[in-house]
């Protein structure tokens, strides 16, 4: 029985491709991290699978909340980028990616019928049964920078130090500022300047964003720093220090430059409390780069409302999600996929939502912290 399956899902997918051409060519751009093996699998048949972080309960379609409502198109979209990354996708969602993009052109009563055909949707928990748990937001930071160092533009953004790999960790934030024998080490390493401080420090600790480029002929052009490296040195919040200080009630981004502005004088002290420090690469922007944010850890760039960060522990990366949080923030009940992960994204029921680019969605992103409930769905 095993056998004649496979052979109609192999039958199937080549009908599909020859109505629909070959799948596009892929060059690998960067390595994908170590998959945990719990993940990656296939589930076996049942209606409980439990792997090292969660239990996936299978469930009705009718559980998930406005499932019948979802606009679907931008979440195809995202799920073909992950299709373009086969290397990265477990076997049972990789054979779906032919059928995924030919429904690409189809209606939104298409893909929603054909994932109640295809897919099983399960109700994800913690080990103890717990469906309930905390989605974040996180974005893309787009600032003004400047080539040349001036009052108006005196921060930096590194590349690579050449001598990154000969001492591990390397030279702390404060040592950057303060040690001459850093800064000699990192004076033909900078890429571009910026205005505000904080900034910097958002830019570091999403990883990666956009530049707008004041050339030296006065010219403007975007691009974006993307992760490179960091020092090694470990991360520490600059919001927990503030809270635990009891300098602030709120610890948002808008929340820390408030409080900044009313005390000047303690920016290098609040900056040293995080000694990580973040190395940038620039990357050229193409019009169709414009629209979608910066490669996620499933090395694909994320799509705007439409991407999260999870548990690799959890979920493999490429796994459509259907995700529900209401909150003071937003209301979400969408069609997502699983295409990036986090330090802090830890656990069964946790998410990252990537919110998008500017200064908006950086407000959203800082202030977003609500209930969240997730059900993946996954190939029958």
């Amino acid at each position: 029985m095993a056998q004649v399956f496979r052979w109609a899902v192999l039958a199937l997918i080549v009908g599909i491709l020859a109505a629909c051409g070959s799948a596009p060519r892929y060059t690998p751009t960067k390595p994908i991290p170590n998959k945990p093996q719990e993940a990656q699998s296939q589930p076996a048949a049942g209606d409980v699978v439990t792997n090292t972080r969660s239990r996936w309960v299978r469930t009705d379609w009718s559980e998930l909340p406005g499932f019948n409502e979802d606009a679907l198109a931008q979440a195809w979209n995202a799920w073909i980028k992950s299709c373009e990354r086969p290397v990265s996708l477990p076997a049972a969602l990789l054979a779906l990616c032919p059928e995924v993009r030919a429904l690409s052109i189809g209606s939104p009563e298409d893909q929603r019928a054909w994932l109640q055909q295809r897919l099983t949707p399960y109700r994800v928990e913690s080990l103890q049964g717990d469906a309930r748990g905390l989605l974040t937001g996180y974005f893309e930071p787009v600032m003004d920078v400047s080539r040349t160092q001036s009052p108006m533009f005196p921060f930096p953004l590194y590349q690579v130090p050449a001598t990154l790999s000969q001492r591990t960790p390397w030279f702390s934030r404060q040592e950057i500022d303060t040690l001459a024998q850093a800064q000699a080490q990192l004076q033909d390493r900078v890429l571009a300047y910026a205005s505000d401080p904080i900034d910097v420090l958002i830019l570091q600790i999403q990883g990666s964003g956009r530049i707008r480029v004041i050339e030296a002929d006065g010219s403007t052009r975007t691009s974006r720093l993307a992760y490179a490296a960091t020092n090694e040195q470990p991360y520490k919040s600059v919001g927990r220090w503030l809270l635990d200080q009891g300098l602030v009630k709120d610890a948002s981004w808008p929340g820390i430059k408030a409080w900044l502005a009313q005390n000047p004088q303690r920016l290098q002290e609040l900056l040293w409390v995080n000694p990580r420090v973040v190395f940038f690469k620039e990357e050229t922007l193409t019009d169709l780069d414009m629209g979608f944010g910066p490669k996620g850890a499933q090395g694909v760039a994320l799509t705007p409302g439409r991407s999260i960060a999870i548990d690799p522990l959890v979920m493999p990366y490429g796994t459509p999600v259907w995700l529900a949080s209401r909150g003071p923030q937003v209301n979400l009940q969408k069609l997502v996929i699983a295409q990036d992960t986090g330090s802090a994204i830890v656990g069964a029921v946790r998410a990252d939502y990537f919110v998008g680019g500017g200064i908006q969605s950086g407000e959203l992103a800082g202030r977003l912290k609500q209930p969240l409930q997730m059900w993946v769905l996954w190939p029958k």
